[in-house]
């Protein structure tokens, strides 16, 4: 199978061709205003909404965007990741205070949390007024937009079921929350929610555990470009995951930020298609 060169908006299960159609979504995230609209009805989607709240120092962030984009038959909402060295210290911080989970479930990291509280009434707004027809509804995005992507779905699962989501597939995730709330979304989102980690990808393996875990639904990319399906991927990892982290990982040419970046998921992804 070849790459898709259009979005199916009528897929309603996880395949890895929409995988790559969500990673391409993932990816128009980090493009400015214009260029979204321009794809998104390129891709067939007639309606999109953005969603940015800017933030002040000591903030980490200088702000959180992201961008829902509906057609007839499917909504997507995509966050726009960040740079490693720009989150390298808020991800390796153990010092703040945790933050209450969806529906009081568990707890999620500080920063994650209040970065998503900045645009998620707005995107809760967008999702109820766009979606007339019971459309599919898909949550994506890299890096910290996989986080918020991933905190938005469960947000809206644990505190609205009707507006379950169909698909979460996210790409670079770092760990997000406890594991009483990793277990509540497991359980809730089981065979509809993807995280595709990257061979040496630094961010994944931040912040750090036990206080932090990920969700289950693990697609990990070996050293070949090769994807591996569930449990046995992590084990296929261990080698490389550990040299990642002995090495200077968040140098702009180190493994860890290679592998990271948005456009090598995009190719792995091709790859096995």
């Amino acid at each position: 199978m070849a790459a898709p060169t259009t979005f199916d908006r009528t897929a309603t299960g996880y395949s890895l061709a929409h995988a790559y159609c969500l990673a391409r979504a993932a990816a128009l995230a980090y493009q400015d205003d214009t260029a979204i609209d321009r794809q998104a009805r390129d891709w067939g989607f007639d309606t999109v909404r953005h969603h940015e709240t800017r933030f002040t120092p000591p903030f980490p962030l200088q702000d959180t965007q992201a961008y829902t984009m509906a057609s007839d038959r499917m909504i997507v909402i995509a966050f726009r990741g960040t740079e490693p060295k720009e989150i390298r210290d808020w991800l390796t911080d153990s010092s703040t205070p945790p933050w209450p989970g969806p529906g009081g479930t568990g707890y999620v990291h500080f920063g994650f949390a209040e970065a998503l509280e900045s645009v998620f009434p707005d995107v809760r707004k967008a999702i109820g007024e766009l979606r007339t027809d019971d459309q599919s509804i898909w949550f994506t995005g890299h890096s910290l937009g996989g986080a918020l992507a991933m905190l938005a779905a469960a947000r809206l699962t644990l505190e609205d079921p009707r507006l379950t989501a169909d698909g979460v597939v996210t790409f670079g995730q770092p760990r997000t929350c406890d594991r009483m709330l990793s277990a509540a979304y497991n359980k809730a989102l089981k065979g509809r929610s993807y995280r595709f980690v990257n061979n040496n990808d630094i961010v994944p393996q931040l912040p750090p555990e036990p206080a932090f875990t990920h969700t289950d639904a693990l697609r990990f990319i070996d050293s070949t470009g090769t994807i591996h399906e569930g449990a046995s991927s992590l084990l296929s990892g261990i080698a490389n995951r550990a040299r990642g982290l002995t090495s200077a990982a968040f140098e702009p040419t180190g493994e860890g930020v290679r592998d990271h970046l948005m456009r090598n998921y995009l190719a792995a992804l091709e790859k096995n298609l």
